[in-house]
């Protein structure tokens, strides 16, 4: 059977009780129906904003350039934002359309992948499910299934999300173990494609009715879902919620998002870009065709927390062509993954969408390339920001070819290496351990403070240091060979800490392929 995205109308509702609003909350003004560029006499429903609020898809409905024509359903569509206005609206095309259903339920932040409602199979038929596609050099990539452990939906509707990190997947679909009706769950990735159990989010969030249409902000925290399971202002009202730790069925208590924005028909759809700025959503009222896109800019107190907008770009650092490259990023000092994303094939930009208040590691890695690494601390940051032009080169596999470790760290003055340095040094192990013919010259610098003796000596050792790391990790030591340079290779000036910095550095350098 085949997810749809529509939602039928529940046939119990709840009694309207006091509608519990987040206090004090008022908008600056009312929802604005996009363009007629967007709009139309035909049906929009389920938007979805690009966390940098460039691109929205949307789903139109019973539409004549529709895949399957007037029969149609569901075709993706969409318009992109520029000279402060949006594009005429186009259809996706083939091979994320054809005459079944087709929506986007979620965009990475990179821009450069979709979560796709249904499985697409090769004979053109489509199953019920979920499934991913990946911008290419000629396009859309045809959609590859996503497997969930002990998958299966009671109910002909379903809606999926993925989260901004691109590790969690939050659905509604109806299981045994379901409140109600459709009810919200979160499986979580355990490697590409392959993602674990269904696990439901529980009695705060999910009721006995329909619970749908979700919507996790940048920040992993604050959630926002439609239900008519609590009192509200009509058949669905949008609701939110935060997550208040790392169980997912721990959540505050669903706050509705006051009558400005819910109204007394179906309120669904609701997302909002990473700036949180304006939330976008479908509604039926005051609609030119049966449902249409609107927008409302938001007030402070529905805002998610704050996050941080990087874009950059990833380039050969031979011929300065740009490098189509996965973008991992991990939180310092423990290391742990919290996003990925993959450049553009074409021009080799990415973007990523980070918490604020932390510090994080970047590592880009391409087929044939050394890892590339830096480390970008935002613990000042307390509000939205967006750092642009961040860029990564990469160095092609070559004898000769020095690549420098950025996230190795040493108690100060000392050869001792601090424990966050060993994610960075078992990516390493890693990496000779795929290239196992590699053998690589570990080098040790310093900048100019302290005698030329004394710093020769504590880059010897420092280099030392990391090889001794290697080696115990499993590094055949043949392979290996610790050399300290002291000050006498300066990469900057050191009249300047930031130049004192970036001298002070390890790297390891190719000797034979």
């Amino acid at each position: 059977e085949i997810d749809a995205i529509g939602i039928s109308d529940c046939v119990k509702d709840t009694i309207k009780a006091k509608i519990n609003t987040v206090p004090d909350l008022k908008f600056s003004s009312q929802a604005e129906r996009l363009s007629a560029n967007i709009n139309s006499i035909y049906e929009e429903v389920a938007p979805m904003i690009s966390p940098d609020g460039k691109v929205l898809y949307f789903d139109r409905k019973y539409h004549p350039e529709n895949a399957g024509g007037f029969n149609d359903a569901d075709d993706i569509w969409f318009s992109v934002y520029r000279d402060n206005k949006w594009s005429e609206a186009k259809n996706i095309g083939f091979p994320l359309n054809n005459k079944y259903s087709n929506f986007v339920q979620a965009i990475t932040p990179d821009g450069n992948s979709l979560l796709l409602g249904n499985v697409y199979n090769k004979d053109g038929s489509m199953t019920a499910g979920v499934s991913i596609t990946y911008r290419t050099r000629t396009g859309w990539a045809f959609p590859e299934e996503q497997y969930i452990d002990d998958f299966y939906n009671l109910s002909p509707y379903a809606n999926y999300f993925l989260s901004n990190d691109g590790r969690v997947l939050i659905m509604a679909i109806q299981r045994k173990d379901s409140y109600g009706q459709l009810d919200l769950y979160v499986s979580f990735l355990k490697e590409e494609n392959h993602w674990s159990k269904p696990k439901n989010l529980g009695p705060t969030i999910n009721t006995y009715v329909n619970d749908y249409s979700p919507f996790l902000a940048a920040d992993g925290i604050t959630f926002y879902y439609s239900t008519s399971g609590y009192a509200g202002y009509g058949k669905e009202d949008i609701f939110m919620t935060k997550r208040l730790d790392d169980t997912w069925t721990n959540w505050s208590e669903p706050q509705n998002l006051g009558p400005q924005l819910n109204t007394n028909e179906s309120d669904t759809k609701y997302n909002i870009p990473a700036s949180g700025e304006y939330a976008y959503f479908s509604s039926t009222k005051a609609s030119i065709g049966k449902n249409d896109i609107f927008r409302i800019k938001l007030p402070q107190k529905v805002k998610p927390n704050p996050v941080v907008l990087i874009s950059g770009r990833v380039f050969n650092d031979k011929t300065n062509e740009p490098v189509d490259a996965r973008i991992i990023v991990e939180e310092l000092p423990a290391g742990k993954e919290v996003a990925v994303a993959r450049t553009d094939p074409k021009t080799g930009k990415f973007k990523i969408i980070l918490p604020a208040g932390k510090k994080y590691g970047f590592r880009a890695i391409a087929l044939g390339f050394f890892e590339v690494n830096k480390n970008m601390d935002l613990t000042d940051i307390d509000e939205y920001t967006e750092i642009e032009d961040e860029v990564m080169r990469v160095a092609p596999i070559e004898v000769g070819s020095v690549v420098r470790l950025n996230n190795i760290f040493f108690e100060f003055a000392k050869a001792t290496l601090k424990p966050e340095s060993f994610p960075e040094l078992d990516r390493t192990v890693n990496f000779l351990e795929e290239n196992k013919t590699l053998e690589l010259e570990i080098a040790g610098h310093t900048d100019n403070i302290g005698s030329d003796a004394a710093n020769m000596k504590l880059s010897q050792a420092r280099a030392q240091s990391v090889v001794n790391y290697l080696i115990e990790h499993g590094v055949d030591k043949s392979r290996l060979i610790a050399k300290g340079y002291g000050e006498t290779r300066p990469i900057a000036f050191n009249n300047t800490e930031e130049g004192r910095a970036m001298n002070r550095r390890v790297e390891f350098k190719v000797l034979k392929k």
